[in-house]
């Protein structure tokens, strides 16, 4: 079972990348409520009391003009972190399958023989002619 799943892993296909967009979603949206939740209000804290956080407004007058600093630098947390995550859960380890492979220490997913394509073949053909009797 875990060596189909490793297989799987390996292919590089369609539903490989679908299962990382997936999961990547779910992944930032974590990271997301973090940063917001608990890095964002501890970065406002350093704005001052008469601020609506880590910025500054351009014209003091308008709040249209508000300067979000607390705002970037929480995006960029979030980066920092997914890119991170992705490179030492995802990346690294692919990595280091791939060199043992190279290295002939792992085997890569098995090939079907010619004989077991045309075996497998002769059997469709027989079902396909049964079922048209």
């Amino acid at each position: 079972m875990l060596k189909g799943f490793k297989d799987f892993l390996m292919r590089g296909n369609v539903v490989d990348l679908a299962v990382a967009v997936v999961i990547g979603t779910a992944f930032t949206a974590i990271v997301t409520a973090f940063t917001g939740s608990i890095i964002k209000p501890l970065l406002n804290a350093f704005g001052g009391t008469e601020t609506k956080g880590l910025g500054f407004n351009i014209i003091p007058s308008k709040d249209a003009t508000y300067v979000d600093i607390s705002g970037l630098l929480n995006a960029i947390i979030n980066f920092v972190i997914i890119a991170a995550v992705v490179y030492f859960v995802l990346v690294l380890p692919l990595q280091k399958i791939q060199e043992r492979r190279k290295r002939g220490e792992e085997p890569g997913p098995k090939e079907p023989t010619d004989v077991e394509v045309l075996k497998e073949i002769r059997d469709l053909l027989a079902a396909q002619q049964k079922s048209e009797r």
